[in-house]
């Protein structure tokens, strides 16, 4: 065989191969997003090779497909990172401007606003969710302050789009402790749970009398199971699964205490890694590992504090305390603060993707993406163009997971903390317009009180050398960027930053 034939026959199986991937990728595909609550970066060990937990799962699946280093949720904390998931659009531009709603809030997102699972749904998938919602529903009441546990709940989540939910109204340690099933309640609540401290957090309320705290996760994961082994065979699948850890209240199985040296908060997180495994496991069951686009991450930053050494005891030594000293574990990696600060370990967070039909595996991708970004994406994968008012915030990552990374562009990402304190992202710079971490982390500072702050991430990635007196122009350029985004209503309205 010549050279010329060869070439020839490569030319040809390169171009089978390209026609084969983009067919893939012309197909709709299962896809499967698992939002874990309050995973830090560090408590994963494909992020954090220092790690003492054991995340045999989570690292599979990374290997199998492609890990972000720079990924950010949209706030945080909880109910805000939710809201901008499930519409491609920041939270803050709703009423809620800081803080989280409660387990009897009232609907936050508006019924007529497109969301992933409403557009999924009117181009022919079967949605579901499970798991924590805490993005508000309305119950019935008997009076203003006494809920109908036997009424119709408005606004649950079937008006957004989902034609099953089951779950949660908020996190774990939020009252009503019942469980909902689409738009009603499973039980009418017996007992009343008092409230306990950390590490078993939870607030006092209303509970259902099979309401188990410590496996409320395995009465999730067997419905997020049955649906996958019972979904519509004519239909493309899309699954939503909340989980409600390591999230307070911290409190592992039986079966998995004592399976790591950190305590309950590494044996918990060591738990939500085997649920999630379980659906790695369940799809492949069920032969639609393949053609599943698989997307997990987190709501926000872990709530485990980086301790000073003077303190006397960690997370280690006494399982009351909230943290750790970072000889014995980090959280949140190398970044600095915790959940709800507008600094990194606030909002970078553990990002993975699989889907071995159409992206290559063992990827790593530096650039910047958000959580409100998985609208856009699910609606370039499903080739379904966004209307200006849908998902303004939301940018896809499709063409980084198909290796067409300089199709890739967005705006820069916005974080916002617990508090309303806002930063910008633009390249490698990241302006902080406060005096603080805008959270929990001292001293929190006020938002839009100076001075404002501005690190370039590339070389500080723990925020500890402030260059704005600096760079000063670069500054004013970055909070004009910002206050275009604010008041346009849009992110798209905005000049995109180049890749990363």
């Amino acid at each position: 065989m010549n050279y010329k034939t060869i070439i020839a026959l490569s030319i040809v199986v390169l171009s089978t191969s390209c026609n084969l991937l983009e067919q893939k990728i012309n197909q709709k595909p299962n896809i499967v997003i698992i939002l874990a609550d309050d995973l830090g970066s560090g408590d994963v060990n494909c992020y954090n090779p220092k790690s003492k937990i054991p995340t045999p799962s989570l690292d599979k699946i990374a290997d199998e497909g492609v890990i972000f280093t720079d990924a950010h949720t949209n706030s945080s904390v909880c109910t805000p990172t939710r809201y901008g998931i499930i519409t491609g659009r920041y939270c803050w531009r709703t009423r809620l401007k800081r803080g989280v709603l409660n387990g009897f809030s009232k609907h936050l997102i508006n019924p007529q606003r497109t969301t992933i699972a409403s557009l999924l749904k009117n181009n022919g998938y079967y949605t579901t969710g499970v798991g924590k919602w805490h993005l508000g529903m309305d119950f019935a009441r008997d009076t203003l302050d006494n809920i109908d546990y036997s009424g119709k709940i408005e606004n649950s989540p079937n008006v957004n789009g989902f034609d099953y939910f089951y779950g949660i109204s908020a996190s774990l340690d939020f009252p009503p402790y019942v469980y909902i099933e689409n738009d009603h309640f499973t039980q009418v609540p017996s007992e009343k749970q008092e409230k306990l401290t950390f590490p078993r957090f939870l607030r006092n309320g209303d509970k259902a009398g099979n309401f188990n705290f410590e496996t409320a996760w395995e009465n999730l994961l067997e419905k997020a199971e049955g649906l996958i082994d019972h979904r519509p065979e004519d239909q493309p699948f899309f699954m939503y699964f909340a989980l409600p850890s390591p999230h307070k209240p911290v409190w592992p199985d039986q079966r998995f205490v004592g399976k790591t040296s950190l305590g309950p908060y590494g044996d918990f997180v060591h738990q939500t890694d085997y649920i999630v495994g379980r659906i790695a496991r369940k799809l492949k069951e069920n032969g639609m590992e393949d053609n599943t686009l698989l997307m997990i991450t987190s709501d926000n930053g872990s709530f485990m504090y980086r301790l000073d050494e003077a303190t006397e005891n960690d997370h280690l030594t006494d399982e009351s305390v909230q943290g750790y000293f970072a000889k014995n574990h980090e959280a949140n990696y190398n970044y600095r603060g915790t959940k709800a600060d507008v600094w990194e370990a606030g909002h970078r967070v553990p990002f993975i993707v699989r889907w071995p039909e159409a992206i290559k595996s063992g990827q790593t991708k530096d650039e910047t993406i958000c959580t409100t970004d998985f609208l856009a994406t699910i609606a370039d994968v499903i080739k379904v163009p966004l209307a200006d008012d849908e998902g303004e915030d939301s940018f896809s990552f499709l063409p980084l997971l198909i290796g067409k990374d300089d199709l890739y562009q967005r705006a820069p990402v916005i974080n916002h903390s617990i508090s309303g304190m806002f930063a910008i992202r633009c390249d490698n710079l990241k302006l902080v317009l406060g005096n603080g971490s805008g959270g929990r982390q001292i001293p929190r500072g006020k938002a839009w009180e100076k001075p404002y702050m501005l690190f370039d991430l590339e070389n500080d990635i723990r925020e500890s050398n402030d260059i704005i007196d600096e760079n000063k122009e670069m500054a004013q350029v970055m909070e004009k960027k910002l206050m275009q985004i604010i008041e346009s209503g849009s992110s798209k309205k905005t000049d995109c930053v180049s890749k990363d």
